[in-house]
């Protein structure tokens, strides 16, 4: 099974139609929040459509599994806590998204929402643990916010993650979870795309301006990773007990 892993595209149409010509290379392609831009001066309401457009041009070529970011939050929820409303459209068009779990042969995937409240959190603690209890060989999370204390969190200042998902990922080791939100780390020194928890690896491919999208590629057959960014490649060993060592000026 091959997996793409982009986030944080903040609405750069190149870089979506770069994601829409690799997604048939692969197995499945995870697009891990911040499909939305809140700096553009084009509305969230006209973003959402085109984006929308996109999620279906994906499923029509792969699997896809698509969760939310702080950029794309439309509006209070049946709670009052602020969501992605416009996700429950691309849910009806068939794209799995926020607060869904796919599962391909033998590997479940676990989509959550960016959470704004106390019932949000609580919705996702229901989620894992409902996912938990029929766990098959290997088990995805697709989360926006990385660890905290995690190299993938790391912003060349501080550690800028979320600290809930340290105690899910102790509690219940998944083998991956798929992240984004913070752009720097894979670019800073002390800072990575890849950090190994337990037995739980986290992947945060960053952030960067251009056509194409920094993007990692996990081959769970071959038990590889390689993240690409202008840079270069870097890949490493799922097997390997930790992340390689980095050189990053």
């Amino acid at each position: 099974m091959r997996i793409l892993l982009v986030s944080d595209l903040h609405y750069s149409l190149p870089q979506l139609d770069w994601v829409v010509g690799a997604a048939p290379s692969f197995d499945l392609v995870v697009l891990a929040g911040d499909h939305l831009d809140l700096s553009s001066p084009l509305g969230l309401d006209a973003q959402t459509v085109v984006i929308l457009r996109y999620l279906l041009l994906l499923k029509d070529v792969t699997q896809v599994a698509v969760s939310s970011g702080n950029h794309d939050l439309t509006g209070p929820d049946a709670n009052g806590e602020q969501a992605a409303l416009w996700m429950a459209e691309a849910r009806a068009a068939g794209v799995p998204c926020d607060g869904d779990s796919l599962l391909i042969d033998d590997t479940l995937i676990t989509i959550c929402p960016w959470w704004d409240g106390p019932l949000g959190r609580a919705q996702v603690e229901v989620q894992l643990a409902a996912d938990a209890a029929r766990r098959p060989a290997r088990w995805i999370w697709v989360y926006h916010w990385p660890p905290l204390g995690s190299p993938t969190c790391w912003t060349g200042r501080r550690h800028y993650g979320d600290e809930d998902l340290v105690g899910w990922i102790d509690q219940y080791q998944p083998d991956l979870v798929l992240t984004g939100h913070v752009h720097d780390p894979p670019f800073k020194s002390d800072g990575s795309w890849a950090d190994r928890i337990g037995d739980t690896w986290v992947f945060n491919p960053g952030r960067q301006i251009g056509p194409v999208p920094t993007h990692i590629e996990v081959d769970l057959d071959g038990g590889t990773a390689t993240w690409t960014s202008m840079l270069g490649s870097e890949d490493l060993s799922l097997s390997a007990p930790s992340a390689p060592e980095r050189s990053v000026v």
